[in-house]
């Protein structure tokens, strides 16, 4: 197994007690001496400081509800010990480190520090931190070796850091530009608002979040980060970094519509987060006949399998085209499952996948999206069902220091199947989990609707949309019985 993240881990761990004799290469640089990027620089950290953020926006800041609730808040409240959290932070991670290690060592796992690279399909060449070489092999070759951050090639990228330099940061800084569209960008972003730092974050188009999420979606959390989140400048393409005089770094974008760069001054940070690319370029692919894309990812199909018998691949890296850590530790289970357990029809589905993304406010989506339904299933098939307010978490706020929530379903055909679900707003991260369960088992509207509402709760939503408990036939609204009692009938 090549590369200790999370997918490599679950895979060997699987494998190995299925009776598998398991040998795990792990490059170990930098953050990554256990490996598992995703708890080291990734999902773990990342969830910390989002939840740091949460706390202080509900002391201070332009839609804190502390006060409203009766809680006084001193002045001293919004002042984050940045240094004190990064260390437990940490703290916390090593431990998770730790746990990782023991893991592997109770499978019996062999786990070998150092740089792996083809020498033919079934042979691996490890290049050891003391300089020797060690040579491997197996029937399988499992690549699990992950991604890292891209940067741009602009003059002084060097001065910038990425999210994952963004752990490292000793000190908060007072000024800070983001770069990037995605979901990390806006997490980065998000995170350094709520904690008070002046955040800048810039993008090339007019909106964030433009692939894979729903129109619905994107537009609340841009209403959102426009009222209440940094300061937004859209069509801004990356030109250059340059040190100042003061030791402040300067950024230049050009615009929308111009080819001349504009400059953006006093900044303590500039953390870019454009895009990630595989870590492949090391492997020597083309000894073992490992076909990749022109990015560098591996081409795999429905069940990991490369271009190159008993070669297999999971995880960032290819291009199955999920950049998420439980995906990857799925599709490492069952192929293992596969491999060495004897169930051949063991995959990951790759559709149906629940994501959350943790911006201030969270979101939650599984599914399609409505123009993804609407085009491959046609406009005539298509429902949709959506609501927008603000939740009673700010019921003592102005109108203007409100976070709307926003929930939609998208809905197929006569029976109302739901095919996309999409939720923005508090608790949304931790409300979508139940409700991608019932999607991906099938769920109709009548299936949610025969669920009784829990009140006060901001899921109910999801349940008692509009014409619940009616269907419309022939333009008239008729009464829909719940399944349960459509059966018995």
């Amino acid at each position: 197994v090549i590369g200790g993240g999370s997918g490599g881990s679950a895979f060997a761990k699987r494998a190995a007690g299925y009776g598998a004799k398991v040998a795990l290469i792990e490059r170990g640089v930098s953050r990554d001496e256990a490996g598992v990027r995703r708890v080291n620089v990734g999902c773990v950290p990342k969830k910390i400081m989002f939840m740091a953020g949460a706390h202080r926006e509900a002391m201070i800041g332009s839609v804190a509800t502390a006060r409203g609730f009766g809680f006084s808040v001193p002045s001293a409240a919004g002042v984050f010990d940045w240094a004190g959290v990064k260390a437990r932070r940490d703290a916390y991670v090593a431990r998770l480190n730790e746990n990782y290690l023991a893991g592997w060592k109770k499978e019996g796992i062999d786990v070998i520090q150092g740089l792996a690279s083809f020498i033919d399909s079934k042979t691996v060449s490890v290049a050891m931190p003391d300089g020797t070489e060690q040579t491997l092999s197996g029937k399988q070759v499992m690549l699990a070796c992950g991604g890292e951050p891209a940067m741009p090639p602009i003059p002084g990228a060097e001065l910038a850091i990425s999210s994952d330099g963004f752990f490292d940061l000793e000190k908060q800084p007072k000024k800070v530009a983001v770069v990037g569209a995605g979901y990390i960008a806006v997490e980065m972003a998000g995170i350094l608002h709520a904690l008070g730092s002046e955040t800048h974050l810039f993008f090339r188009g007019e909106t964030v979040l433009r692939r894979g999420f729903d129109p619905f979606i994107v537009e609340s959390l841009m209403e959102a980060m426009e009222h209440h989140g940094p300061v937004l400048h859209k069509g801004s393409t990356p030109a250059s970094i340059a040190r100042a005089a003061d030791g402040t770094l300067t950024y230049s974008a050009t615009q929308a519509g111009s080819s001349e760069a504009v400059s953006f001054e006093g900044f303590d940070c500039v953390l870019m987060a454009i895009g990630r690319r595989p870590v492949t370029d090391l492997l020597h692919l083309d000894r073992a006949g490992v076909k990749t894309t022109k990015g560098g990812l591996i081409e795999v199909d429905e069940f990991e399998n490369t271009s190159t018998p008993g070669v297999c691949a999971i995880g960032d890296a290819t291009t199955t085209g999920w950049e998420l850590t439980p995906v990857a530790i799925a599709a490492g289970r069952r192929l293992a499952d596969r491999l060495f357990g004897g169930e051949p029809r063991a995959r990951i589905a790759y559709e149906q996948i629940a994501t959350v993304v943790f911006s201030h406010p969270p979101i939650g989506t599984i599914g399609l999206t409505e123009p993804q339904a609407r085009k491959e299933f046609g406009d005539d098939a298509i429902t949709v069902k959506s609501a927008r307010f603000p939740s009673m978490l700010y019921a003592f706020n102005d109108p203007e220091s409100k976070v709307k929530t926003g929930l939609k379903l998208v809905l197929r055909g006569p029976e109302e199947t739901v095919v996309g679900l999409h939720c923005i707003g508090p608790y949304s991260d931790e409300m979508l989990q139940g409700f991608a369960v019932a999607v991906r088992m099938g769920a109709t509207r009548s299936d949610f609707e025969a669920s009784v509402a829990i009140h006060p709760t901001i899921a109910e939503e999801f349940v008692t949309f509009g014409g619940w408990g009616q269907k419309k036939v022939d333009g008239v609204l008729r009464p829909e019985l719940p399944p349960y009692l459509r059966a018995k009938l």
